[in-house]
């Protein structure tokens, strides 16, 4: 095997001549405290840097100061022609809906029929029905509170009258204010949603012509005539638990009108005749 070559030795010293001292090592140097201080020129450029920023901020705002100011160009725009003719004349007050929903609620309810007796559980009020007391008709009263907090409750106003102890009516009107939900068309679904899905055991169960579709003489849901999504529902069967109570058969009808919900609820001795209610539905809606 060859040998590996012999590494060079490292340079010697050099050595000073003869009477001259030895040149002086950094270290020798620091140990003197010859070393310049570091830090201070870079923080005197960015001081000089902040002030000159400053001063030329200045000087800029007191000349733009000095200045008159910049007239911005005129806007272009047509020239409108002016309108001939006579306006038109504003609604009569029959036909301004508005007009109508905007006064007192209690008078677009339907008149209690002749020979009718006001119910009991009305007398003494004055017709209206406010939030707390419309929450109370439903199954979880705080939580229909709340729902109709967010739905835009308004008012409600309320009629109720019996018939030869033969059956009650009750007509509710409720009024929204719908401005960012619109409260009635919400409420009319529910109502709705609600009727068919619960009562639908009665419809089925009393149809009379044996279809399930509520077209017979029994129970069933059909369209109020004139409302659009209008319907009245009517049960063939004594609802569930009211048996042995005098009022056990059931209808109702759900409509809507601009702002307003309208609510028809029925409780009969015996089941309630399809006509009847589809009636009352329809002349309720025509007052509004």
């Amino acid at each position: 095997m060859e040998e590996e070559p012999a590494r060079p030795a490292a340079p010697a010293e050099p050595t000073a001549p003869e009477g001259h001292p030895p040149p002086e090592t950094p270290a020798s140097v620091e140990e003197a405290g010859t070393t310049r201080p570091r830090g201070r020129t870079t923080l005197l450029i960015g001081a000089a840097t902040v002030l000159g920023l400053i001063a030329g901020a200045c000087a800029g705002v007191l000349v733009q100061a000095d200045r008159e100011p910049t007239k911005l160009p005129p806007l272009s725009q047509t020239a409108l022609a002016p309108s001939t003719g006579k306006a038109p004349k504003p609604l009569p007050a029959d036909q301004d809906r508005q007009v109508r929903t905007e006064g007192d609620l209690r008078d677009l309810l339907l008149k209690k029929p002749r020979g009718a007796e006001e119910a009991d559980w009305l007398k003494g009020s004055d017709g209206w029905m406010d939030l707390a007391g419309y929450a109370g008709t439903f199954g979880n009263p705080p939580s229909a509170y709340e729902a109709l907090l967010r739905s835009e409750f308004r008012r409600a106003a309320v009629t109720a009258w019996e018939v030869d102890e033969a059956y009650t009516v009750e007509i509710r009107l409720i009024q929204y204010r719908q401005e960012e939900v619109l409260g009635a068309t919400e409420a009319n679904a529910e109502n709705q949603y609600f009727a068919t899905d619960v009562a639908s055991e009665y419809f089925v169960a009393g149809d009379g012509d044996g279809d399930g579709d509520g077209d017979g003489d029994g129970g069933g849901d059909w369209s109020i005539p004139g409302t659009g999504d209008g319907r009245v529902f009517v049960r063939a069967e004594p609802e569930r638990g009211l048996d042995g109570s005098q009022f056990p058969y059931r209808a109702e009808a759900h409509a809507r009108r601009g702002d307003i919900a309208v609510e028809i609820w029925v409780s009969g001795a015996e089941r309630i005749d399809k006509k009847m209610i589809l009636g009352l539905a329809q002349r309720q809606m025509e007052r509004l």
